[in-house]
């Protein structure tokens, strides 16, 4: 089982927390080899360790239960985050279901309306055949969470900005709740990153990530994050991790300490960009809706402005009628038609059959994850040249 020692942040995470972000994102959790001197710490490629003895080992015995270049990253989003211990996976998924799995049959978890499409699958067909539960609940309103509380209740399960309409939830009074009930709070963090919004900070005991996304950022890598605001936590997360090893191999988490040292300079241009293209949708006539939380007449922009540093760069319209929705996505030609977000390429998707397909359209409908909802991840590229792409795409969706 992981040692605390692994997992926690050291003192070289301390001395980090007085620096800028922008420099935390390269220089925290001590991701400089001590043993060379090498700036980048090195990719423990292997499986298992010497031991100088029964029951004398370095530090490490086999790569589920800790690797080096695992645990440094485990440190870097520990330190970012806040929190008292970080725990990379193999995927976003593979994470939350680490976290559930901290839950017990018969525990009940409260999810947002428009939650990510494999969070609800994994709780409607996968847990929901070990006896827990979960209910939906429009989280925009603290009150809603509050009044949905019931004596299976043990956690709430929040995105904000939530996905694919972008919804904004209150993550300090959301965890107040929570506390008060004795629930678990639960952010997914993933279209924030700690760069815009550190939810421990906010009340929250554990915040997840798909690292895939941002976090990662150039598309290469598949991984999971979560960190924890407790020992106790810690202790309980770091057991099931090891027991049912979900873990990230040295090679990609490697690759995700590369892609943080970035996440600085890229969320910047992908802020400027997504605020450039999200103002011209507002302003075309063949787009009905834009959900936004940088645009001052969305709901939740006050929210979110008190809660986060920046409104990040992901954004869904809708077209207004006479403009086919699919001949669109069949139209961009910069943009990519992909699954994901937060890459440096901009790429579009459309929800309803492709991020949330796993809920059923009765209930996509009802929260407005309509046929005709796109969302758009805005990347790096020049402003310009997205926004041409879009217009023309646009244009070749108008119906004759």
């Amino acid at each position: 089982m992981p040692t605390s020692k692994q997992h926690a942040s050291n003192q070289t995470a301390d001395q980090a927390r007085t620096t800028a972000f922008a420099t935390r994102l390269i220089h925290a959790g001590g991701t400089t080899d001590p043993v060379t001197g090498a700036v980048n710490v090195p990719i423990y490629q292997t499986s298992t360790y010497q031991q100088d003895g029964v029951g004398q080992d370095r530090g490490w015995e086999y790569s589920r239960t800790g690797n080096p270049t695992r645990a440094a990253l485990e440190r870097l989003i520990a330190d970012l985050e806040g929190g008292v211990a970080g725990f990379a996976f193999g995927s976003g998924m593979a994470a939350i279901t680490a976290v559930l799995s901290l839950l017990s049959a018969g525990d009940e978890v409260i999810i947002p309306t428009n939650v990510y499409g494999g969070t609800y699958r994994v709780l409607n067909q996968v847990f929901n055949r070990f006896g827990l539960t979960f209910r939906v609940v429009d989280t925009t309103d603290p009150a809603n969470v509050e009044a949905a509380i019931g004596p299976n209740t043990a956690a709430t399960l929040v995105e904000s900005p939530a996905n694919p309409l972008m919804t904004v939830t209150d993550l300090a009074e959301v965890s107040r709740i929570a506390h008060e009930h004795g629930l678990l709070s639960i952010v997914d963090n993933t279209f924030m990153t700690p760069y815009l919004q550190r939810p421990l900070e906010l009340g929250a005991d554990i915040v997840v990530h798909s690292a895939t996304k941002y976090l990662g950022g150039h598309s290469d890598v598949v991984a999971g994050l979560a960190v924890v605001a407790s020992q106790e936590l810690a202790d309980r997360l770091a057991f099931v991790q090891n027991a049912t090893g979900g873990v990230l191999g040295p090679f990609d988490s490697f690759l995700l300490i590369r892609g943080i040292k970035t996440l600085g300079v890229r969320m910047d241009r992908h802020l400027k960009n997504a605020g450039v293209i999200a103002r011209a949708l507002q302003q075309n006539d063949a787009v009905a809706k834009v959900y936004y939380p940088g645009l001052p007449d969305f709901p939740g922009y006050e929210v979110n402005r008190r809660q986060a540093s920046g409104a990040g760069a992901m954004l869904s319209f809708e077209l207004a009628s006479g403009y086919d929705a699919h001949a669109f996505l069949a139209s961009t030609r910069l943009v990519a038609l992909a699954e994901s977000l937060g890459g440096v390429e901009s790429l579009v998707c459309h929800p309803a059959t492709m991020t949330h397909a796993a809920i059923p359209k009765e209930e996509r409908d009802r929260v407005g994850i309509t046929d005709g909802l796109i969302r758009l991840s805005v990347g790096i590229e020049d402003a310009d040249d997205i926004l041409a792409d879009i217009n023309q795409a646009i244009a070749a969706a108008k119906e004759a």
